[in-house]
């Protein structure tokens, strides 16, 4: 089941490939964008991670944490982080509770064990306001960003 917009995101706890604990609730008070890839070291999800590091700074500035989640395993995970020059948290979701939570095992995700690509926008309490889902992993980092920026100027006063 896909969760809903203007919902709660599903919350989660889980260890990133580098050790740190990766906790929804421990992100209250800030933005947070949570991208689900396929496949760790493929050139799409190479392209996608990449970007998402690019942008890392605009994020930060506008109160935003950065999350990867991919069905790979932890070691797995470290190898792409450590190829890419990755500082964001990766979650391995080897179990597939993450994935299926989200609602990222669709299609041929089913079949392969895969996540689906897609990124969520949760906002500081918790709720899930936008989700983007596209095969095409150039965009997912611009679309966070905009989606950001459009809700940060909303909440400018005057």
């Amino acid at each position: 089941m896909k969760p809903a917009v203007h919902q709660p995101a599903p919350e989660f706890t889980r260890r990133s490939d580098d050790g740190r604990t990766v906790s929804l609730r421990g992100l209250r008070g800030q933005w947070v964008v949570l991208y689900f890839y396929p496949r760790a070291s493929s050139a799409g999800c190479t392209t996608e991670a990449r970007h998402f590091e690019a942008a890392l700074p605009e994020f930060e500035r506008l109160n935003a944490a950065v999350i990867g989640v991919s069905t790979d395993t932890e070691a797995h995970q470290a190898h792409f982080r450590d190829t890419c020059g990755l500082t964001h948290p990766l979650i391995p979701d080897g179990d597939r509770t993450l994935c299926r939570a989200y609602g990222v095992l669709g299609g041929l995700g089913v079949l392969t064990g895969r996540a689906a690509r897609a990124t969520f926008l949760i906002d500081p309490q918790g709720v899930l306001v936008h989700a983007h889902r596209s095969a095409n992993p150039q965009g997912h980092a611009a679309v966070m960003t905009q989606q950001l920026e459009r809700r940060a100027a909303a909440a400018r006063p005057g």
